[in-house]
């Protein structure tokens, strides 16, 4: 009888070193190693009507964009996005930018590791900005004379996501303080101290903190910190940049805003500051029809010297407004047709400008 026990027992261990590696051998049978190839692009005709009654029109492939990818099993992958900007690069015109290619490693969920070019995982629309993902033919203009979107360096970061919370910590290439110059805040934050990867300094490393929780279906909502001494050869400049967004696309009813300071140490002006505030209603189970069909409206505050040194008019100057109403087709979830109009006013000299902007866009 012992012998039978023992034999059986032998027998099962034995079936089940055998289940074990047929499993282990489908499991690398079912993954495959691919290359991926995607991309984006937008067209754009935009007419602006300044206050006195200059105009001017543009017609403009404002982006052309190539993603590649490839994995070779479940835990290693390479991501990379080219970008072409207005069509050419010629004589200081257009712009061909390498905006990712990063290798990225992803232990589990919980935990992963990437690094190479990499965004910096602030706002909505630095990490996610394909056409059809937003509103308005353009960006926000908060994503440009606020949130340098697209904001991208060489650097490194750890991510993941635990119990609902996205979470991601970056350290990347800091900003040029050099160039952080009053006038260059003023017209656009800290936009034009970007290194965007070339030969960048590393003296002084950007550190970014960025969490959304993200576990109630069509609502995602979080915030981030980013920190950094920028080397400047008249004093190094402190930038800190706090920041928080809200995303719902939920009963048919979308809302995006975002909100976010950058206070600036060692410089004439204290703090850079705006927002912006998207109200869309799908109509498509309305009108009865598969597409999607939105109009909206936006309201948008950025002030790039929100806080001076002198105060007074130079607070004022560069304060903005703007109210915009649109609408968003999109046939497919992936091609999209956009107009909108909107007004924009200056506090200081209370000058307007009409904006209409016609525009396409797809993602693939």
């Amino acid at each position: 009888m012992r012998n039978t026990i023992i034999l059986l027992i032998t027998v099962l261990a034995s079936l089940n070193v055998v289940f074990a590696q047929k499993t282990n051998d489908l499991i690398e049978d079912i993954f495959v190693k691919k290359t991926t190839i995607g991309g984006y692009g937008e067209l754009h005709y935009n007419q602006s009507m300044l206050d006195g009654g200059k105009t001017k029109k543009t017609l403009d492939f404002h982006r052309f964009v190539l993603f590649f990818s490839h994995s070779w099993n479940e835990k290693w992958s390479f991501k990379s996005e080219v970008e072409i900007e207005h069509n050419f690069v010629e004589s200081g015109q257009g712009e061909l930018a390498i905006e990712q290619a990063y290798l990225n490693f992803r232990v589990s969920e919980k935990f992963g590791i990437r690094a190479g070019v990499i965004l910096n995982p602030v706002g909505i629309i630095n990490e996610t900005h394909e056409p059809p993902t937003f509103l308005s033919v353009e960006r926000p203009e908060y994503s440009k004379y606020i949130i340098p979107t697209t904001w991208f360096g060489n650097g490194a970061a750890i991510f993941g996501n635990i119990s609902g919370f996205d979470y991601v910590f970056t350290a990347m290439e800091g900003l040029n303080g050099n160039k952080l110059t009053p006038t260059n805040i003023q017209a656009s934050a800290i936009r034009k101290g970007r290194q965007e990867g070339f030969k960048s300094n590393a003296k002084s490393i950007l550190l970014t903190a960025r969490l959304n929780y993200t576990r109630i279906n069509g609502i995602k909502f979080g915030g981030s910190f980013s920190f950094n001494n920028a080397i400047a050869e008249a004093g190094n400049i402190q930038i800190g940049l706090s920041e928080f967004h809200f995303q719902m696309n939920k009963y048919n009813v979308i809302v995006v805003g975002e909100i976010a300071n950058i206070a600036y140490g060692n410089n004439s002006i204290n703090n850079s500051f705006g927002y912006y505030v998207d109200l869309g209603y799908d109509l498509s189970k309305i009108i009865g029809v598969g597409s999607s069909l939105v109009p909206f409206v936006r309201y948008t505050d950025y002030n790039t010297a929100s806080s001076t040194k002198t105060g007074g008019d130079s607070e004022k100057e560069f304060h903005k407004t703007k109210w915009m109403v649109g609408v968003s087709f999109k046939p497919i979830d992936e091609v999209v047709l956009k107009v909108d109009y909107a007004e924009r006013k200056t506090e200081l000299s209370s000058k307007t400008s009409q904006l209409l902007n016609f525009g396409i866009g797809y993602m693939f």
